[in-house]
């Protein structure tokens, strides 16, 4: 446990905070002390609440002296994605149409976190409307990855990627649609939770697939991720697609040990056309899996191809489906690459989408028969470590394109098929850039997934490693 208050965990400084070793206002000071010396170079945050966040930290601390404990994140500092409805609090999207949209409600999942008595930081940074895998942003400039600032940190959670990743906030709400999560804790080192659909309320989120929407957080640590899940999850009045499925108590799932399960590896698809330093870093996790007692087996798993096929359709659909009076009488608005990928939405054709549709109850019932033998299937994030900012900009040169396909090939068939997902740091590449591992689960079972997770963060180190401040 580190002694320097933005350096804890979410789990050790909430913990430090309720035993009065450190004050909510120190750890607010500490944390914006390094927001102030990044921010310059990362881009990673919207808007930056100084002032009010201060005073929310001397309140925090105030009820904590008389003992009124809001919950257990009382009095600790967080800031997510700004796509996260506050109730009079400029909510922008990162668009240039929501730039001054003020919502008269507060989302579900970030209501649980306030009643657990977190305080607001700011906004972080996103790609346009959820809607890009990079990070980069036609109206309010790229994110930087804090491990090499010339190189994206994945989106659309850009900014969570970034603002984890530097210890300038303890965790974030991200989203994930395509691996907008999974994709920025990859490239960022960082772990992050993509939840079942229907797990956490998507309440008072901004919608981009209405069928593939996800709500879940980055943080450093598994256990981290499995508080904050632990707060979100569970059924809610304001979103009738909200799940009843039972809960799992993920805290003490992360206390679980590795031995008794059995960890799948794809034969094909996942293993496929990787970098070579990707390749490695697979190879040397299932090591340390394994070695940890666990059970590696191969898989062999339903075409990925068309199940990525199929995400893309059904979000390009119902993304332009959401945006159709916007794209009417505000095209001038949208930056050019997320408006050409909402019209090319409005070509998609209405038998098309609704076979597509049809197919998912099959395809998951093909998935969850070949994976019928395994607790989880492990396979990189992405195909490759983080390209840089000017490769992967639409202006990036011929070869553009096929680079965003490829950073996304890997996330997108999980939430075609509505799975959680956890990816944690897993090792870096020899120009120090990190790389993560996805852990794919069975639907609402986000217990074991975190259970791996914690089980390999607790002998190695990489979610620990620091990026340096640039120069």
């Amino acid at each position: 446990m580190s002694t320097e208050p933005a350096l804890m965990t979410l789990t050790e400084v909430a913990r430090a905070i309720a035993m009065k070793q450190v004050s909510s206002h120190e750890v607010t000071r500490a944390l914006l002390h390094r927001i102030a010396q990044w921010q310059p170079h990362l881009n990673a945050f919207m808007s930056i609440e100084e002032e009010s966040a201060l005073k929310a930290a001397e309140a925090a601390d105030a009820e904590l002296a008389k003992g009124d404990v809001l919950g257990p994140l009382h009095g600790v500092p967080l800031a997510h994605k700004d796509m996260y409805y506050d109730a009079g609090k400029v909510t922008t999207c990162g668009s240039l149409i929501r730039r001054d949209f003020v919502p008269t409600v507060t989302s579900t999942a970030l209501q649980r976190l306030k009643d657990a008595g977190q305080v607001r930081l700011g906004t972080l940074h996103l790609a346009e409307f959820a809607y890009g895998p990079t990070g980069h942003n036609a109206h309010y400039g790229p994110v930087s990855n804090p491990w090499n600032v010339a190189h994206i940190t994945g989106g659309s959670s850009s900014g969570s990627g970034s603002a984890v990743a530097a210890r300038l906030t303890y965790a974030a709400l991200g989203s994930d649609t395509g691996g907008s999560i999974r994709m920025p804790a990859h490239f960022c080192g960082v772990t992050g939770l993509k939840t079942t659909v229907g797990r956490v309320s998507r309440a008072g989120a901004m919608p981009l697939s209405q069928s593939l929407d996800t709500v879940g957080p980055l943080a450093r640590t598994a256990e981290d991720c499995a508080l904050l899940l632990a707060l979100m999850a569970g059924p809610d009045p304001a979103d009738s697609t909200c799940s009843h499925e039972p809960l799992s108590d993920y805290v003490a799932a992360t206390k679980g040990s590795l031995k008794g399960l059995k960890i799948g590896v794809p034969a094909s698809f996942y293993v496929d056309d990787l970098d070579v330093e990707v390749a490695r870093v697979l190879d040397e996790t299932i090591a340390v899996l394994k070695r940890e007692g666990a059970d590696i087996v191969k898989v062999e798993l339903p075409d990925q191809r068309q199940l990525s096929s199929a995400s893309q359709l059904v979000l390009a659909a119902e993304a332009a489906a959401f945006h159709k009076r916007w794209m009417i009488e505000r095209p001038q608005d949208y930056g050019p690459q997320v408006l050409m990928r909402l019209q090319n939405g409005l070509a998609v054709p209405a038998i098309t989408y609704l076979e597509a549709m049809r197919w998912r109850g099959p395809a998951l019932a093909a998935h969850n028969a070949a994976t019928a033998g395994v607790n989880a299937v492990i396979a990189p994030a992405s195909p490759v470590p983080a390209p840089t900012i000017e490769e992967s900009d639409v202006g990036g040169g011929p070869n553009a394109p096929a680079l965003l396909q490829r950073l996304t090939l890997f996330t997108r068939p999980v939430n075609f098929l509505g799975l959680p997902s956890l990816t944690v740091p897993s090792g870096f590449t020899k120009s120090g850039l990190p790389v993560g591992m996805q852990l794919i689960g069975r639907s609402f079972d986000e217990a074991t997934l975190l259970t791996i997770g914690a089980a390999f963060q607790r002998v190695t180190d990489y979610h620990d490693r620091l990026p340096k401040l640039p120069s």
